[in-house]
């Protein structure tokens, strides 16, 4: 993966191990990120998770920089953007930098959606505070 995922998790925001230290199973990745084991199962099976190293057992160790990545994948899921195009985006990311041009036109894509849903949602408000504003003025 490339360096965009780091700044997805905010600033500030340290991880639980400092790199180095860093082997996480799926049982803790999944309590720190709040997905279910079988989701990251399923995220690694379909190629949204780039490869998990694995134990000498055949346990998955996650790295902070999995973790990274997780965070900017739930960024991603919270825009609505489509899991065939969060794929996607895995596989631009791991092909490297000659596909930014193709990354960045699904992000821009992706910002348009998020831009028109929150005007719906600005909209949305402003009718509920309508109607709000005629209830509490009825009840003065």
């Amino acid at each position: 993966m490339d360096t965009e995922p780091m700044n997805c998790q905010g600033e500030g925001r340290r991880h639980p191990r400092p790199d180095g230290d860093d082997r996480y199973t799926i049982s803790e990745v999944a309590a720190i990120s709040g997905l279910s084991a079988h989701t990251l199962r399923w995220y690694e099976r379909i190629g949204l998770m780039p490869h998990v190293d694995r134990s000498h057992t055949g346990q998955r160790r996650f790295s902070n920089k999995d973790l990274d990545w997780l965070g900017l994948v739930g960024k991603l899921r919270l825009t609505g953007m489509p899991v065939a195009d969060m794929v996607r985006y895995a596989e631009l990311v791991r092909e490297g930098e000659s596909t930014f041009g193709e990354r960045k036109e699904l992000l821009l894509a992706t910002r348009e959606d998020v831009r028109r849903r929150i005007t719906e949602l600005q909209d949305t408000l402003a009718v509920l505070d309508h109607k709000i504003d005629i209830y509490t003025t009825a009840n003065a």
